[in-house]
């Protein structure tokens, strides 16, 4: 069955961002090569300006987030809605609904409308009460206005199907195992392999980048600690100054260079993944695919995917015991393996595409009856 499909929600692709545009990268290619026309929209001011990728379609709508911020955001998907309106799509597929769902009345009446319901935004911690109310007004208002829903982790799955009593499909978020073991990309840092710890995240304080830090900062080690996100703004200049005594913290900036990222996971003793909101996170799935030895905070989304295979903290305490008691031994060399096998066995992404397209197929024909 060959489906005229629509893509909106993210930036766009080939991905430059984050999660959603990865997905939206990798899942419009395999859906273009099993015979579907496939459309991703992306911001008029992506980097990437051509019409085609690999064979989807490229559609650049006006987005004036760099001129309004978040308030941007709302009026790019509706120039997105709006183009939506003359395509004459099978289905669209919405990635999150944090700006868009407000648009739902809008929505084109004849496709299929599949909602992939993000994280748990309104849990965010870096919103204020006023925004946290809107989140949760604008999961409902996707609920209303969409005809079937992905979770990309089972605790959103739950979550949805009691709070609203829908049917929502569970897919994860995919990944990749990494290839490049390179020691001399860690050269710039300063240090060799297994002697730091890396965090590797948005400086944000639902991440726990001050738990973490804290922790370190009262252990005995004398391993470095490698943070890599920006500081330009109000919270990381924070955490740069509470820690600037501690010449062991290394405050390395944004990296987006894969080999980079990759090797510096590889070669760590522990990777600290301090993310305590949202479904399948797909910088989790990017550190076992890296065969790190994951800390994650102790929460039902990470759980969820790593089950026994990870150490868990909630305190600066659980973070100072970590770091002064790991070691790398057999037992921490079978967490990581395992890790490896949950990426290869359910987290790839031919197997993650290939369970959208059943799913998208599926719901159009239950739509068409």
């Amino acid at each position: 069955m060959k489906l005229k499909i629509g893509i909106i929600g993210c930036r766009g692709i080939p991905n430059f961002y984050g999660g959603f545009e990865k997905l939206a990268e990798s899942l419009s290619v395999a859906l273009v090569n099993k015979g579907h026309e496939v459309t991703v929209y992306n911001s008029h001011n992506h980097p990437y300006q051509k019409k085609d990728f690999y064979g989807v379609h490229v559609q650049h709508c006006y987005d004036p987030e760099f001129l309004l911020g978040t308030a941007g955001q709302f009026v790019y998907d509706f120039n997105c809605i709006h183009h939506a309106h003359k395509q004459n799509y099978d289905v669209i597929l919405f990635l999150g609904y944090t700006s868009s769902s407000v648009w739902g009345k809008y929505f084109p009446k004849k496709p299929v409308i599949i909602s992939n319901m993000d994280g748990l935004e309104w849990k965010r911690a870096k919103y204020n009460a006023f925004t946290k109310q809107f989140l949760k007004r604008a999961e409902k208002w996707a609920v209303q206005c969409s005809d079937f829903y992905i979770a990309d982790s089972i605790v959103i799955q739950n979550y949805l199907q009691k709070k609203y009593g829908i049917k929502c499909k569970y897919i994860p978020y995919g990944s990749e195992i990494g290839n490049v073991n390179d020691k001399a990309l860690l050269s710039p840092y300063h240090v060799s392999t297994q002697q730091y710890y890396l965090l590797m995240a948005r400086l944000e304080p639902e991440n726990n980048v001050e738990t973490i830090l804290d922790g370190f900062y009262r252990s005995s080690s004398d391993k470095k600690f490698i943070v890599v996100g920006s500081t330009h703004h109000s919270f990381g200049q924070k955490m740069v100054n509470k820690f600037k005594e501690d010449k062991r913290i290394l405050f390395a900036g944004p990296v987006y260079d894969k080999a980079i990222t990759h090797s510096l996971k590889y070669f760590s003793h522990v990777y600290f993944h301090g993310h305590s909101v949202g479904g399948t996170n797909p910088s989790l799935l990017e550190a076992m695919g890296s065969g790190a030895l994951i800390a994650a905070h102790e929460n039902e989304f990470n759980h969820a995917v790593l089950q026994k295979d990870a150490y868990y903290f909630e305190t600066t305490k659980d973070v100072e015991q970590i770091i002064d008691s790991v070691k790398r031994n057999e037992k921490e060399e079978q967490m990581v393996q395992n890790n490896f096998l949950k990426i290869e066995s359910q987290y790839n992404w031919p197997s993650i595409t290939e369970q959208y397209n059943n799913y998208i197929i599926e719901c159009y024909r239950r739509k068409i009856k």
